[in-house]
């Protein structure tokens, strides 16, 4: 058995210093093999889900595929296919592991896309065309989508683009992303580029001619203490005029940037090609990175159909999106669809409080401990409102009220990306990057992603596949109502 503990620590030693993922699998696969987590995986029954359920969905899509009953398969998934089937999702599951699940899940879950695949190849003097459209629609609405959400976090915020990178070199992009503040920069790199285009501007190399002097002190008395023309010139630079439905109509993605009005009696808004087609991506991203005091507040803008520049919801201007939605999914809920997240956050006001593991309190010492937690912030919450109540000045006012935007917000998801607590991180938020500092960052966002690529598969893995086919056919319609040439 100490042979095996020295092996193990080698192991751990291996994943901790993996210059690259096909090394940190490779040493999480050995690492389940030695530690008894293979046999755990290959093992059905645990108490952390149905797997009598599961398994006997399994056995009944097999039959179905079997016999090649597409009217069958099409009622069992019908019938109660989401996300969650059995508590599958269940963060306890992943626990007992390096890398992977219960072998029987991943079984349901290849055994479900097989079916998803046999419906959409089959025969349509068996099931016509408008019939597996119908199937497709349906099902895509009733078991929803994830989404990737860009935490604010200022100069840290370069630690997405290591997350989406991972994520793109694996073909595991959600089409649905949010951003806000520093997110929302990396966000419109994603609404505005292909996979390659990705790979380039998601480099350390890149970044730093972009950003390179992203903070110039503008001199007190100035409405910013950063001057915000050398952002705003880089922005123009990443994205020029394009507006978020130009944006989707190339790249097919949902991005959405989160902004903070300026004044009172306004919410935050989303601005995606569904809310605000017409708004231009530039002024968006510069209005959610407008960190307060920091940088001014910005006029948004929008292209006329004829090309024309114009203020977009004038008489307002916008500032930081992390200020009251840093992570909007209620509303991306409502707009896409969506029931699952992916969340990097690199909030500073977030990160040292939260867990990468969203796994609900099993213990009296847990559930106490989150009981109180709510409580707390439940009675600031309070507090602020009387103080806000009994405040008179308008700018102070305004400044509670963002304060209290801050506190009642939600900075988890149902897979959390987080990078690693230290005091250095502190010192990146508002210092112009270099060179290393960002290759620090997106080597970071890499890392902390790896753990979590086997779930993010897991998850989306459905979801993704209903979501192809229904656009296949979607298109397949278009031109057979001659809406589009072929």
């Amino acid at each position: 058995m100490a042979v095996f503990d020295v092996r193990l620590k080698k192991l751990e030693h291996d994943i901790e210093h993996a210059s690259n993922y096909d090394e940190f699998e490779a040493a999480c696969l050995a690492h389940d093999a030695l530690s008894g987590a293979q046999e755990w995986k290959a093992e059905d029954a645990s108490d952390d889900y149905d797997y009598k359920l599961i398994r006997k969905r399994v056995q009944r899509l097999q039959l179905a595929r079997g016999k090649g009953d597409i009217h069958a398969l099409m009622s069992i998934l019908h019938e109660g296919l989401h996300g969650n089937l059995g508590n599958i999702a269940n963060p306890l599951l992943i626990l007992h592991c390096k890398v992977g699940t219960k072998y029987l899940i991943e079984q349901f879950i290849d055994e479900v896309t097989l079916a998803l695949e046999q419906i959409f190849h089959a025969d349509e003097q068996q099931v016509d065309f408008y019939e597996k459209l119908s199937f497709f629609e349906e099902t895509a609405h009733a078991f929803g989508r994830s989404c990737l959400m860009l935490s604010g976090g200022a100069g840290l915020g370069f630690f997405h683009a290591g997350v989406v990178k991972s994520l793109n070199e694996k073909n595991l992009l959600p089409t649905v992303v949010s951003g806000s503040s520093a997110g929302s920069i990396i966000a419109a790199m994603l609404g505005t580029r292909n996979h390659d285009q990705l790979l380039e501007a998601l480099s350390a190399e890149f970044i730093y001619e972009t950003f390179k002097h992203w903070r110039s002190f503008a001199g007190l008395g100035k409405k910013g203490l950063f001057d915000s023309s050398v952002l705003e010139n880089a922005l123009i630079e990443l994205f020029d005029l394009t507006t978020f439905e130009e944006a989707f109509k190339k790249t097919g993605r949902h991005i959405t940037v989160t902004v903070s009005p300026a004044d009172l009696h306004q919410h935050s808004r989303l601005l995606n090609a569904k809310t605000s087609p017409n708004a231009i991506i530039t002024q968006a991203v510069r209005a959610s990175c407008a960190v307060p005091v920091i940088y001014s507040p910005v006029q948004l803008r929008a292209k006329t159909p004829a090309g024309d520049i114009v203020p977009y919801i004038p008489n307002r201007r916008f500032a930081d999106g992390s200020l009251m939605a840093d992570l909007p999914y209620e509303r991306l809920a409502r707009l896409y669809g969506v029931n699952h997240s992916i969340v990097s956050q690199t909030n500073p006001l977030a990160v040292p409080f939260i867990s990468s593991n969203r796994i609900d309190p099993n213990s009296l010492w847990d559930m106490s401990a989150r009981h109180l937690g709510q409580l707390a912030k439940t009675n600031s919450i309070f507090a602020i409102d009387i103080i806000e109540r009994l405040t008179g000045n308008k700018e102070a006012k305004l400044a509670i009220h963002k304060v209290r935007s801050i506190i009642d917000q939600q900075y988890v998801g149902n897979i959390n990306i987080l990078p690693k607590r230290q005091i250095r991180n502190l010192s990146q938020v508002l210092s112009n990057p270099t060179r290393d500092s960002i290759e620090q960052l997106i080597v970071s966002g890499e890392r902390a992603s790896w753990p979590q690529l086997h779930v993010i598969k897991r998850n989306t893995k459905i979801s993704e596949k209903l979501r192809y086919h229904l656009g296949q056919l979607k298109k397949r319609e278009a031109v057979e109502l001659g809406h589009v040439v072929k």
